[in-house]
């Protein structure tokens, strides 16, 4: 998300960019790995702890000299000859950015630009590299965590979050009742968005399907990304006179801002993009910790307690039915973006020139 969105600012400012994958694409064990991730992601996330630590004590990709698929990496490189290398993951800071300083007589610039929200035991050592040119983070919380682990100061920005353009200087004409229209719902019932990750993991069927049974007034939007199989069920529940169900399956940046304004809450894993989402557009969310939580969902996690004072998460729909029952206040988090991500874009300018 984060890549694309680069790719599109960095187009506007009237530049040529390229997004690569190296580990999902020079290697087919590199990919295995990948898919694998996505895997417990979806069915048991608690087994993610297992895969984190491995991999920070393994350190695959820090050595050049055993990066498996270096070829293909260097081939695409010197292809495109950039002028800057951006990464926006955190195990392309070391082996990676040693090879891309062998593709030509010059010194590649090398930018980190990580998108953890805060510190925490999923903030992986990977991002760290102090040879880099500059290391990027959403929020002074990210630069801080890479202080901890050797990053100097002078290379570290606060660089604000990096997302789709829609997410910047957002309509202040916004007409929720229009918004509510479009989709048939009525102004004075709850609307609760249920958000989904790049994986298209959720638990929506499930979430309504205990809303049901509860009998709670509401209204869901549910998102379902690529889970076709959830979208195909939940459009097969009827409306009734206490809950009404739109689903919806992949939606462009408009109107993903436009949802989570209208939204009363959103329900989501507290994974990096939705989370920041949330933040950009102050919509109050319910964290879905169901299967367990991984590493990296805890580095948001407490990005958001340390802004709120709290948070209300579920590991059972039962849980989730007696918080959305219970009336309290949903804690927000409301971090305005400016304009534009020209503060990071400058920056990554001044690098080239």
């Amino acid at each position: 998300m984060r890549a694309y969105a680069l790719r599109d600012w960095w187009h506007e400012k009237g530049g040529d960019c390229e997004v690569y994958q190296p580990l999902e694409n020079t290697f087919w064990g590199y990919k295995l790995g990948c898919q694998f991730y996505n895997f417990i992601q979806k069915k048991m996330p608690f087994l993610h702890y297992g895969y984190f630590n491995f991999l920070e004590l393994a350190s695959l990709h820090r050595n050049p000299g055993i990066i498996f698929g270096s070829k293909k990496f260097l081939k695409k490189t010197k292809e495109f000859s950039p002028d800057l290398i951006v990464s926006v993951h955190a195990h392309l800071n070391h082996g990676y950015f040693k090879l891309s300083q062998t593709i030509e007589n010059r010194s590649i610039p090398y930018v980190v630009y990580c998108g953890e929200l805060a510190d925490g035991n999923g903030f992986s050592r990977h991002w760290v590299n102090p040879a880099v040119d500059l290391f990027a983070s959403p929020y002074q919380e990210g630069c801080i965590a890479a202080e901890k682990r050797g990053m100097p100061s002078s290379k570290c920005l606060v660089a604000g979050p990096l997302l789709r353009k829609p997410f910047y200087a957002q309509d202040q004409s916004f007409d929720r009742l229009n918004i509510l229209n479009k989709y048939g719902l009525h102004p004075n019932l709850p609307v609760y968005l249920l958000g989904t990750g790049a994986n298209g993991v959720n638990h929506h069927l499930a979430i309504v399907k205990g809303l049901i049974k509860a009998r709670k007034k509401c209204q869901v939007i549910a998102l379902c990304g690529s889970n076709h199989q959830a979208l195909l069920e939940l459009r097969k529940i009827p409306p009734s006179d206490h809950l009404d169900v739109v689903a919806l399956s992949q939606v462009g940046a408009t109107e993903m801002v436009s949802l989570l304004r209208v939204a009363d809450l959103m329900v989501a894993r507290p994974g990096a993009g939705l989370t920041t989402e949330a933040i950009v557009t102050g919509c109050p969310m319910i964290f879905d910790l169901t299967g367990g939580s991984m590493p990296q969902e805890h580095n948001n996690l407490n990005f958001w307690k340390s802004k709120t004072g709290s948070i209300l998460s579920f590991y059972s729909i039962s849980k989730l039915i007696n918080i959305l029952q219970d009336k309290k206040p949903v804690p927000r988090v409301e971090i305005p973006l400016e304009e534009s991500p020209n503060l990071f874009l400058d920056a990554l300018i001044k690098l080239v020139k």
